[in-house]
């Protein structure tokens, strides 16, 4: 049998290897959403650092967001419930995050780093992923994400 990775294991190892926050999460559920990789990557590609180095909606949430979209999302006008059904499921995939770590907000899931909102992103080194908090982030995403994905299922089944 092979050995896949999980997707928090993945969505690490794609933050790891360079990509953004977002993209890192988004990327890693490839597989259940169907989306190609590049396309993956290029659409979550403005929300890493807090929506373009911005500090607002962490990335790796607002990609556990995207995927639950992908997933769960309404494709209509919403009516006859849908729109509140979904916006009630993301409110509580962003609560399980704030449960874990006190906010969903960039900067203040950062606040012990400098302050730099400028554009160009800081340089990936060994230094910055020791002093980062970003792939806990990054792996919490992925781990409530599964965890929607499985609670989803389950229901389906019992209906």
């Amino acid at each position: 049998m092979e050995n896949k990775k999980s997707h928090a294991e993945r969505a690490v190892e794609l933050f790891l290897a360079d990509y953004n926050c977002a993209q890192a999460v988004f990327g890693a559920f490839c597989d259940v959403t169907g989306m190609d990789f590049e396309t993956a990557m290029k659409l979550s590609s403005s929300f890493g650092g807090g929506m373009g180095r911005m500090r607002e909606v962490c990335g790796a949430v607002s990609a556990m967001f995207m995927v639950t979209g992908l997933l769960y999302g309404y494709g209509d006008t919403g009516e006859g419930g849908a729109k509140a059904e979904h916006y009630k499921r993301i409110q509580a995939l962003a609560d399980e995050f704030k449960a874990e770590h006190g906010s969903i907000i960039c900067r203040e899931l950062i606040a012990s780093l400098k302050k730099d909102t400028s554009p160009t992103p800081e340089a990936r080194t060994e230094q910055y992923y020791k002093e980062r908090p970003c792939a806990a982030f990054v792996r919490c995403a992925a781990e409530v994400m599964d965890r929607l994905i499985a609670e989803t299922e389950a229901k389906t089944k019992e209906n």
